[in-house]
């Protein structure tokens, strides 16, 4: 499978993965960590549910692999989420070591390369706009229906 192929295909499971979280009334984000060309975990938003500011779907995936592991550094894998990391996320990255991080939509508001774009580990390699407009689009239609009630 091609770089572009894969990133693809893992952005598409993102992407159920932001669909649960729609259904569930939580901003629809979702994530998964891929290594070796397997998804080793698959999460979402889970703020509300949890009633934790925190439950974004990076922090739930790299806490859930990483206590699944049983390794507090994830050198080998890559995060795809299907909107750009906030800072809060973007320091557990940095702390994880996770060698890559795919992202769907940029976050114009809260995203972490708006604010400081060195703040990854500086082996980490970021790549953007994998499928950004169905990363977008659902991010849209929620808060446009959150807006309609």
């Amino acid at each position: 499978m091609e770089n572009q192929e894969k990133h693809a295909y893992f952005m598409n499971q993102a992407l159920i993965e932001a669909n649960k979280a729609y259904h569930k009334g939580e901003i629809p984000v979702g994530a998964v960590i891929v290594a070796e060309d397997k998804i080793l975990i698959r999460t979402h938003n889970l703020t509300e549910q949890l009633f934790d500011i925190s439950a974004h779907a990076e922090m739930m995936a790299i806490t859930g692999i990483a206590q699944n592991l049983q390794a507090k550094y994830l050198p080998q894998c890559t995060l795809y989420v299907t909107l750009e990391p906030c800072v809060m996320c973007a320091g557990a990255i940095f702390w994880s070591q996770i060698d890559s991080v795919v992202f769907g939509a940029k976050d114009e508001k809260r995203g972490f390369l708006r604010l400081k774009e060195n703040i990854l580990h500086h082996k980490t390699k970021v790549t953007g706009g994998i499928l950004e407009e169905e990363c977008k689009k659902i991010i849209q239609d929620f808060f446009s229906q959150l807006r309609r009630k």
